[in-house]
């Protein structure tokens, strides 16, 4: 026991710590009195708030002045501010560093009335305010619009405990954060004329002003990145150019429109066209597109199921194939019938359309059949070209076709395993087919990324969309070599691409690296260079400090190479012990190298975490045999690869602390979350959103729990494997978890539904465990809403704070208010 004195000195010296500070008026920056056109001031208007929340972005920008009516303003420190009053409105403007969740006060000596802005969010308080701040950097700006004497103002800070400290400065760079990763510009889609003359982006962004709606602009620009039109509610996907590219049709508030680049005219063809989607020129003077019908909502009390499908909310709507005369605005139906149409391709020189269609057929797994079908437009013949079990896209060549599908397309023509060995049908394979449908052969056997979609060009070589390994890449298929060759994009991750239809195509792309922002290029197929068109990081991340990224492979039990990434905090001290993250997704899909994302891992670096991203056994993108062994497993393999690659991790990296790691997934990656949480105690805090706890009833009860199983669990059911169902469910292994756990859902999820948690969250409540549930309104099995992301980006840290670095405070916070 410490003796009364003793008590009482630390007693004082604790309240002498907290007590009101003043902020270093050398580290402050002063701008003004803003100057206004004539004298009306802003305090005098209906509109001040306004007025001043219109000025607020660009007092955020970390320039050394601004111009304002042509007067030109530098920042100034207010601590060279030698002046009793002036008019009009002045600016205070700070950065300061947390090292962690804090909370205090701010109090204004001096101002008799201000506006006080923390990252750009209006705080509520007269002369004190309460603050709250995460890791990171942070700006503080206060608008200051009544001051009588400036030599008595003075800015204090209060923390509310000894641990909530705050630095200020004006180092650069400063740490990224969540506002950033989010509301960055981006282009969202982009578009690139037949010609290669132009093209069209959709740019967005978001700001606290516009909160939940992000602010966009699509525009057409030519080969000098000069703008020639605007579009006003369009995007560029939504664009579609004619062949010559002197002309293209958009909707624009369901109402189809042509402009003539000639003369940049526009003329409305159609009235509403609701339900209609998909525009392309089938020739000059000719649209072809799906339009779809919802049926009318039924009154009815019961709903009478049709088939597993019937689950989904838009499997009754029907949707078909039109071709619309552009001249005269007549529109004509192409295919017909119960039965949904999907058109896949179409040749106007042919006069035919490819279409597929999805009759119902639960025979075989993955219990769903689709039917490639050619019809010829003048008589309206049909010429069936096969039903497959397997398939994603199909195109026309000029003496057949190229189909994308499985390795067991084609009676397993695909394959390259062993036999006996169940194929993962999620590794897309590339296939040539005869328009007959009777010969086939398999051309991409030797190829182990993973192919997802593809163009064809007029020469009859395909531009492939791939997963390769952990990144999504463009590759092209050179039809006479019979060869794919890797298209440098330098990119870690394409988002999205567009091509010329000229003999020596060029690519418009879109895309990141794992360390540094979207970017967008035009590259040359001819001779594969690249040229920049536009980048993030100018616009958003100039002044950011970006995680470093290293790579950190290992070999697994199986002596497979299992590849990882780790990402380390700025300003890294190898002498010191930091929490790490371990995250995975574990299901058929890597972990992709994308900047950011819903998971940010730059973002999680930033906030002090040693972060390792690893891609365990049964993912696409590494080879046929690689991506089996997800088949039938449900983490069997999975498991054993994250928790070796962890302890593999642990001992690569001495500055991270064994007894505080974290670990996360989602969906399939939230199912391995809670399994592990019944196979180690190497972690000391789990989160895992949207996951299965039980398959049984994930397999009946998701929307596409049945077609997913399909290939997950290939023929096993519950009838005839209940042990797979059972025992690789972690529910039914609930009382070995020791692990805090933290189970995030979106309660409207029709993927892995809600359930899928509270069966976890019942079990290990009644099991005394130490677990915490957090389900987001309305929100599906993503988290998309701005204002819910924020949130959500901030639960998840908070949660890892309180465990990983004994930090309560932000959890409490939110939570415990």
């Amino acid at each position: 026991m410490i003796s009364r004195t003793a008590a009482t000195l630390l007693f004082s010296t604790l309240a002498m710590q907290l007590n009101a500070a003043p902020l270093d008026e050398k580290k402050i920056q002063f701008i003004g009195p803003i100057p206004t056109y004539n004298s009306i001031k802003p305090n005098n208007t209906a509109y001040q708030s306004k007025i001043i929340e219109s000025l607020l972005p660009s007092l955020q920008k970390q320039t050394k002045a601004l111009t304002i009516f042509g007067n030109d303003l530098k920042w100034q420190r207010m601590a060279d501010v030698d002046t009793l009053t002036m008019a009009g409105i002045q600016v205070l403007k700070f950065n300061f560093a947390a090292n962690r969740f804090i909370q205090g006060k701010l109090s204004l000596n001096g101002i008799k009335k201000a506006q006080v802005f923390l990252n750009g969010e209006l705080l509520s308080g007269k002369e004190s305010y309460d603050i709250h701040a995460t890791t990171g950097d942070h700006q503080l700006i206060i608008v200051a619009e009544q001051v009588d004497n400036w030599h008595v103002v003075k800015i204090d800070y209060t923390p509310n405990s000894e641990h909530d400290s705050i630095a200020l400065h004006n180092n650069k760079p400063f740490s990224l954060s969540a506002k950033q990763l989010f509301d960055a510009p981006t282009i969202s889609a982009i578009g690139l004329s037949p010609n290669g003359r132009f093209y069209i982006t959709t740019e967005r962004h978001y700001s606290d002003n516009s909160g939940n709606t992000p602010i966009t602009e699509t525009v057409l620009k030519d080969r000098n990145n000069k703008i020639i039109y605007r579009f006003d509610g369009v995007t560029a996907d939504s664009i579609t150019w004619r062949s010559d590219s002197k002309q293209l049709a958009y909707m624009q508030e369901q109402q189809l429109k042509v402009l003539n680049l000639e003369n940049l005219t526009t003329n409305p063809i159609t009235s509403a066209l609701e339900g209609a989607s998909g525009f392309e020129y089938f020739n000059d003077d000719t649209l072809i597109f799906s339009w779809s019908k919802r049926p009318s909502d039924s009154k009815s009390l019961v709903k009478h199921y049709q088939g597993l499908e019937d689950r989904w909310s838009y499997a009754r709507t029907n949707s078909q194939i039109y071709l619309l005369d552009i001249r005269s605005g007549l529109i004509n139906g192409l295919t017909e019938g119960n039965l949904s149409h999907y058109l896949q391709d179409h040749d106007a020189q042919r006069n035919t359309i490819l279409v597929s269609r999805n009759p119902q057929d639960y025979q075989a797994p993955p219990h769903r059949l689709t039917e490639l079908i050619e019809i010829n437009i003048n008589d309206g013949k049909k010429i069936p070209i096969g039903a497959y079990r397997t398939f994603n896209q199909a195109q026309y060549t000029s003496d057949g076709l190229y189909v994308i599908a499985g390795p067991d397309f084609a009676n397993g023509l695909g394959r390259v395993l062993p036999k006996g060995t169940l194929a993962n049908n999620y590794d897309g394979q590339l296939y040539w087919l005869d328009r007959q449908g009777k010969n086939a052969k398999a051309l991409s056997k030797t190829f182990d990324p993973a192919i997802g979609n593809m163009t064809v060009l007029k020469s009859d070589d395909v531009i492939l969309y791939v997963s390769d390994k952990d990144t999504k890449q463009l590759y092209l298929f050179d039809e006479s070599k019979s060869r794919f060759k890797h298209i440098k994009t330098n990119l870690d991750v394409v988002e999205d691409f567009a091509i010329t239809h000229t003999n020596h195509a060029d690519i418009l792309v879109k895309g990141t690296l794992a360390s540094a922002p979207q970017q967008l290029k035009r590259i040359s197929l001819k001779n594969n260079n690249a040229k920049q068109l536009w980048n993030s990081k100018e616009l958003a991340y100039q002044h950011t400090s970006i995680a470093s990224l290293e790579e950190f492979n290992f070999t697994n039990r199986s002596g497979v190479e299992i590849t990882g990434r780790v990402y380390l905090p700025h300003n890294l001290d190898k002498t010191k012990k930091y929490p790490a993250l371990v995250y995975y997704y574990g299901g058929t899909s890597p972990v992709s190298r994308a900047f950011t994302g819903r998971y940010p891992f730059n973002l999680w670096a930033a906030n002090g975490y040693v972060v390792y991203v690893l891609q365990p056994t049964g993912a696409t993108g590494f080879g046929q045999a690689f991506s089996a062994k997800h088949v039938n497993a449900w983490g069997e393999y999975t498991a054993q690869d994250i928790i070796d690659g962890t302890k593999a991790f642990t001992q690569a990296y001495s500055f991270v602390d064994p007894k505080r790691m974290g670990n996360l997934g989602a969906s399939y990656g939230g199912f391995m979350t809670m399994l592990l949480a019944t196979k180690t105690d190497i972690f000391s805090a789990s989160i895992a959103h949207a996951g299965i706890s039980n398959i049984t009833s994930y397999w009946g009860q998701g929307w596409w729990g049945f077609s997913y199983s399909g290939e997950a669990s290939k023929n096993s059911f519950p009838w005839n494997n209940p042990t797979l169902y059972s025992q690789h469910s972690p529910v039914f292994h609930a009382d070995k978890v020791q692990t805090p756990l933290l189970l995030i859902h979106g309660d409207a999820d029709t993927n892995v539904p809600p359930g899928e948690s509270h069966n976890m969250y019942t079990a290990l409540k009644l099991l005394g465990k130490d677990v915490e549930l957090i389900e987001y309104k309305g929100a599906n099995h993503q988290i998309l809403a701005r204002d819910r992301r924020f949130q959500w980006w901030d639960t998840m840290l908070a949660y890892f704070d309180m465990h990983l670095k004994n930090q309560p405070q932000w959890w409490q916070h939110i939570y415990q208010k």
